[in-house]
């Protein structure tokens, strides 16, 4: 049903920016298989996607397995055309706020060949520890305020693949960290957008003395929030170097107690500050406490930085620390900024409840690195794909007797969007002053293939 990929008017100009990427005849199939991804539920395999479409009795299926397996585009500079979309529909000014994190895709068999064991972050605790089979991907996002949505969402537009080091060491390839990958993919966002500030937030992973001054010292510096250990060697300025002075020039002053010491002392000053949102919990008073330092450690550069200790006065959440390496920011921006970083944990439950994030089925090694990527990136287009449909900055969301939604999550931006596109393809044949709607047999045994086969 070749019909079904025609796209909808208010999306066309938006999902054509894409066409650069692809050849004529691959973008054919890549139309199909992004219609077939939105609407498809349950596992984001192509025969799913081929389904839903109405393309299952197509003869030729392999031609969109090979559009992931075998086609040659270009997906980092997909990355730039997404990354450029999203800056001109949410931040047009201002700051640009990067989230960055790794995710553990569970994955295993003998031909997913860039799978390790890692610590399973959503199964573990404190004291339990769950180890997990699978694929490592490191993910970078634009946090940026939705108006519709009434906050922050956090928009992945570049992923890449961070294979194991037992993969590295069979292929003799050399294996990069996490910072490693945070860095160069950093630099890349940097290249992007060489005229905007660009301010990362992370969580303690990141928080490595080299990665931090590498970013620093580029001609543009890349400002980084990040948790700050409680142990950390913090020093005071290095002192002004005196005119005719034998040796090197200090690099660090005096040693400043650790910040556990200054939890624990009672002559530190403590401020009240009241937190407008913290984690969408509504307003909390905290109390912190900052002061600028020098971080440094033996062989690494020596790094400034502006450090904010936190605790709150009821003792709901443990002392925590967080660090910027711009040291002229106040504590109550760093932390508006930090707690942007819980919205990138939550663009990874979404797209694996609702964009099929760990039930691809590719074994081909370039089909497996594209295709999560893919996924993730259409969770960022189904947010500017919603944006189009957004009215006086009000999205339409599903209301329930039982359940009274204030705001549109995910989960109503994805319909919208299907909504859309069933409408668009329908060929509904009605008479106004009834309420008969006669719908063509091949769709109706579509949306009986949609509706009824388990999800």
């Amino acid at each position: 049903m070749k019909r079904s990929a025609t796209l909808p008017p208010a999306f066309t100009s938006l999902i054509l920016a894409f066409t650069c990427l692809f050849s004529k005849r691959t973008w054919q199939h890549v139309r199909v298989l992004l219609v077939g991804a939105l609407l498809t539920r349950g596992p984001r395999t192509v025969a799913s996607a081929l389904r839903a479409m109405g393309r299952s009795g197509d003869r030729h299926f392999q031609n969109f397995h090979r559009v992931l397996n075998r086609a040659q585009w270009n997906s980092r500079h997909g990355s730039h055309l997404l990354l450029r979309l999203l800056i001109a529909a949410f931040v047009p000014t201002g700051p640009v706020i990067l989230g960055i994190d790794d995710t553990i895709e569970r994955r295993w068999g003998p031909k997913i060949k860039a799978k390790g064991v890692y610590r399973d972050p959503v199964r573990s605790s404190k004291s339990h520890f769950v180890k997990t089979q699978g694929l490592r991907w490191m993910s970078l996002m634009l946090l940026a305020p939705i108006p519709w949505a009434g906050r922050v969402w956090a928009l992945p537009f570049l992923t890449a693949l961070a294979p194991s080091e037992r993969y590295c060491q069979q292929h003799r390839r050399h294996h990069k960290t996490l910072p490693d990958w945070a860095r160069q993919m950093l630099r890349q966002a940097r290249r992007w957008l060489p005229d905007r500030t660009l301010i990362m937030v992370g969580d303690g992973a990141f928080a490595v003395l080299e990665l931090l001054a590498d970013l620093v010292a580029l001609p543009r510096p890349i400002i980084c929030i990040t948790r700050l250990r409680l142990d950390a060697r913090l020093y005071a300025p290095a002192p002004k170097r005196r005119r005719n002075s034998a040796g090197r020039p200090r690099c660090k002053g005096c040693r400043l107690p650790s910040l556990k010491q200054r939890l624990a002392d009672p002559q530190t000053r403590w401020q009240r500050l009241r937190l407008p949102n913290w984690y969408g919990q509504g307003p909390r008073w905290v109390d912190i406490a900052s002061q600028t330092a020098v971080w440094y450690r033996g062989g690494s550069p020596p790094l400034p930085i502006r450090w904010v200790l936190l605790r709150d006065p009821k003792g709901r959440f443990d002392p925590q620390a967080l660090l910027c390496t711009d040291p002229q920011q106040t504590p109550a921006q760093i932390l508006t900024w930090f707690q942007m970083r819980w919205q990138v944990e939550v663009t990874f439950q979404e797209s694996r409840a609702h964009l099929g994030v760990e039930t691809q089925r590719q074994w081909s090694d370039l089909a497996i690195a594209r295709t999560t990527p893919c996924l993730f990136g259409l969770f960022s287009l189904v947010t500017l794909l919603a944006n189009r449909l957004a009215t006086a900055g009000r999205l339409p969301s599903r209301q329930t007797a039982w359940y009274q939604k204030q705001r549109p999550t995910f989960a109503d931006a994805l319909a919208a969007v299907r909504t859309q596109f069933w409408d668009h393809n329908s060929f509904y044949l009605f008479h106004p002053r009834t309420n008969l709607i006669k719908i063509p047999r091949p769709l109706f045994r579509q949306l009986k293939d949609a509706v009824c086969y388990a999800a």
